[in-house]
């Protein structure tokens, strides 16, 4: 045998790429699940339907897939999911609401350009019945964004209230002899040399929000598909997360909504929950147009009503099944603070059973912000939102899914008694997610960072002193198969949750912010010393949570060990841990990722010599700012639309204020409204990564979103420009049609891949075979 055949040759960076790309792409083919709905059938069957995403790589686009199944109640305690055959696509649709009784299905397609009209449809379970074209003269897109997204059914199925785009406001027209006062063109099909002029500028809320008109709230009659604008709301306030209220006979139809201000300058809204809001109740509109205005004239001041004046900040309003509680989720912390997001609160109204409403409602407060929480006890509650019906047959327990320390779990929560009990399976290297109810029973989401997800079917039981009031059970699915290739990665590779003791000793430290902060910790099940990569999120304010990622399991499968620091500052561990970093910015979080480094090495499961860091934006921030701070600990380094230099940032960006509170501090959380001081560019640049410049040693990957409106590129490209002119190996990728998550496929494959390849070469790991 010619032994000189089995000595490995060095991998070329094409046999990286090669290598690579094929085991990324069997991550990628892993779909999600979005939502899920059930359908009573009969008392031992119920219809179930998921709604499923899987990214197309070649199309560059998302599919949406309807999954469908019947649920066949063996027991209390017992069910089995028969699924159908084959999921079905569900081309261009943007949102999909069944109605409150299962009977119809509303299917929504928002106009494809300017010009085209948005498409209601009203399915039976048998065929179309309605089919609805709204032209933009009405409205433009529905909103699906999740944040100001508010479609709703009334309880008896004939009106939808949903919140669109408003229309175009009008603008100036001009010809060849200058502006043209008037109407428009006449005949229409001639060429009278005219051209709309750009008008005043309309500003939206900021990314991913570029260009999309004023969120407005409209209603469609389902039988007639007459559409009516709501009003007597003022174009001051944007609107979003509508539901209709309680109806009792003789009393007013309301709607309830979220509204927030935008008289001023709008700031940014895509993460971040600190901005001002609060829930209105407004008539609903009946269908006789005439005799509505006659009404709203003759009772304007009764028209909207504000519901929560004395509260900061109200979102995601719910109704109890029996009408008599309205529950809402506030993010106060983070409104009166100034942080982008912080620990929310809980709240109720109790809904006047005579339909007759008072700005002087109580709100009671049932699960207030937690400072501090001892070692084992809630930490406080942190949601994205609310399921849209998460109630349990008491019509007063609630389901949430909330963040607890780096992982998600689901909660009970007694509006009444203000009780709340962690009742997902205490593992904290796994997170969970609420899909739906059924009845007393639940559909869960369960998944770690080195397990794919797994349907959970949660059933509850009576307490006692020897019962666990849930009991689990593993619910088989044909979503998340996935091939050998993928199963046997992730199958060599475990997962834990490190607790990282804080180094410094700062008087006056609040209790809360010296306590251990975490770091997922993935690695082989075999092997010690596996090459490092430092995993660090945005934010500041928000969370790496120990739950499935397609990106990391591959990063982790390529053969690196993966370390995901929730530093200081992280949600999920109480309101003083997070209020302590602002002010600190590219200290406290510089040094708890240099800590939670320095834990592994003394544990000895990383080597040294081979660590690497990643970010996204403020991740990017500390990733460039550690290559700085410690230029000899990493072999190399990717900074995604990283925040290099908040000098440069704060004149552009969507969220100034952001800079302000982190930079200086929360009592600064208004200070963006003046023009920025030299003192205060002094002060940005010294806390920014472009002021350690000189010192980086580490050949750093740039990954960049061209329309990204939060951290403009030009933050990330004038570092990595002077990284190049001094020496340092710089490579910059742009990639033009993204914005600041880069989450189109493309993008997101593109992204990881480079990453990979990027620190194989400087981790000199051997390229394996993975085709």
């Amino acid at each position: 045998m010619d032994m000189q055949n089995q000595i490995p040759t060095p991998a070329t960076e094409e046999d990286n790429y090669a290598s690579l790309s094929d085991l990324l792409q069997e991550f990628t083919t892993i779909p999600n699940i979005d939502k899920a709905w059930l359908f009573n059938s009969h008392s031992t069957t119920l219809q179930g339907m998921f709604s499923i995403n899987q990214p197309d790589l070649v199309a560059n686009k998302t599919k949406k897939l309807m999954l469908s199944c019947q649920i066949f109640k063996e027991s209390e305690s017992s069910v089995n999911f028969l699924w159908a055959p084959f999921p079905i696509e569900i081309s261009g649709v943007s949102l999909i609401i069944p109605s409150p009784s299962g009977s119809k299905l509303l299917l929504i397609w928002n106009p494809k350009d300017d010009e085209s009209p948005c498409r209601f449809e009203i399915w039976s379970q048998s065929r179309m019945e309605k089919d609805f074209h709204i032209p933009q003269s009405l409205h433009g897109s529905v909103y699906n964004d999740r944040w100001f997204e508010g479609v709703s059914w009334n309880l008896d199925e004939t009106f939808v209230a949903y919140v669109a785009e408003e229309p175009s406001l009008s603008k100036p027209e001009f010809r060849d002899a200058g502006y043209k006062k008037g109407g428009g063109c006449v005949p229409a099909d001639k060429n009278c040399g005219t051209w709309k002029g750009q008008g005043d500028l309309e500003e939206d809320w900021g990314e991913t929000y570029a260009g999309k008109r004023r969120p407005a709230l409209f209603v469609i009659n389902i039988s007639s598909g007459e559409v009516q604008a709501v009003k007597g709301i003022d174009r001051s306030l944007s609107v979003g997360q509508v539901v209709w209220a309680p109806f009792h006979d003789g009393s007013e139809q309301y709607l309830v909504f979220v509204g927030w201000s935008g008289e001023k300058r709008k700031l940014g809204m895509k993460y971040c929950s600190n901005r001002p809001c609060a829930l209105y109740a407004v008539r609903a509109p009946h269908h006789d147009s005439k005799s509505n205005e006659q009404e709203i004239n003759s009772t304007q001041e009764w028209y909207i009503l504000n519901l929560t004046r004395t509260i900061s900040s109200a979102l995601f309003p719910r109704f109890s099944p029996n009408g008599k509680f309205l529950v809402f989720l506030s993010a106060k912390s983070a409104v009166d603070s100034g942080v982008h997001n912080a620990t929310n609160s809980l709240h109720r109204i109790d809904w006047p059973t005579d339909g007759k409403l008072h700005q002087s409602a109580k709100i009671y407060d049932i699960l207030p912000v937690v400072t501090s929480a001892e070692e084992g006890c809630f930490p406080g509650l942190y949601c994205t939102t609310i399921h849209n019906n998460p109630w349990l047959l008491d019509n007063s327990t609630m389901i949430i899914s909330s963040i607890w320390h780096s992982s998600e779990v689901l909660l009970s929560v007694n509006v009444l008694s203000g009780e709340v009990a962690h009742i997902s399976p205490a593992d904290p290297s796994f997170s969970w997610n609420l899909l739906t109810l059924d009845g007393n029973n639940i559909i869960a989401i369960c998944s770690s960072p080195v397990d794919v997800p797994q349907i959970k079917y949660g059933t509850f039981t009576e307490k006692s002193k020897e019962s666990i009031p849930w009991s689990w059970s593993d619910i088989s699915s044909p979503m998340f198969r996935c091939s050998d290739k993928v199963r046997s990665s992730l199958f060599s590779l475990k997962c834990s949750i490190l607790k990282i003791p804080i180094k410094e000793a700062c008087q006056g430290i609040a209790k809360g912010a010296s306590n251990p902060f975490e770091a997922i910790f993935v690695s082989s099940k075999s092997k010690k010393n596996d090459p490092l990569i430092v995993i660090l999120h945005g934010g500041p304010h928000d969370v790496s949570l120990s739950c499935f990622s397609k990106s990391w399991a591959f990063l982790s499968s390529v053969g690196y060990s993966l370390l995901i620091v929730n530093y200081r500052g992280s949600l999920g561990f109480g309101e003083e841990a997070l209020q302590s970093l602002p002010g600190k910015v590219g200290c406290q979080d510089v040094n708890d990722v240099l800590s939670a480094i320095d834990e592994v090495i003394k544990l000895g499961v990383a080597s040294p010599s081979k660590i690497t860091v990643m970010g996204i934006s403020h991740g990017g921030f500390l990733t460039t700012h550690l290559i700085g701070q410690a230029p000899d600990k990493f072999a190399a380094a990717a900074a995604i639309n990283p925040v290099c230099n908040l000098a440069l940032m704060v004149g552009t960006t969507d969220i100034p204020d952001w800079c302000y509170v982190e930079a200086f501090g929360t009592n600064s959380k208004h200070s963006f409204t003046q023009a920025p001081s030299p003192q205060h560019l002094t002060l940005f640049y010294n806390k920014s990564p472009i002021s350690h410049l000189s010192k980086v040693k580490a050949p750093t990957l740039f990954l960049l979103g061209a329309k990204d409106v939060r951290v403009p590129i030009y933050d990330g490209l004038q570092y990595a420009r002077a990284l190049k002119e001094k020496g340092v190996d710089v490579k910059t990728i742009m990639f033009p049609n993204d914005v600041h998550g880069l989450q189109r496929p493309q993008s997101e494959f593109e992204c990881f891949l480079n990453i990979a390849v990027w620190f194989n070469k400087y981790c000199k790991l051997q390229v394996k075979d993975h085709t």
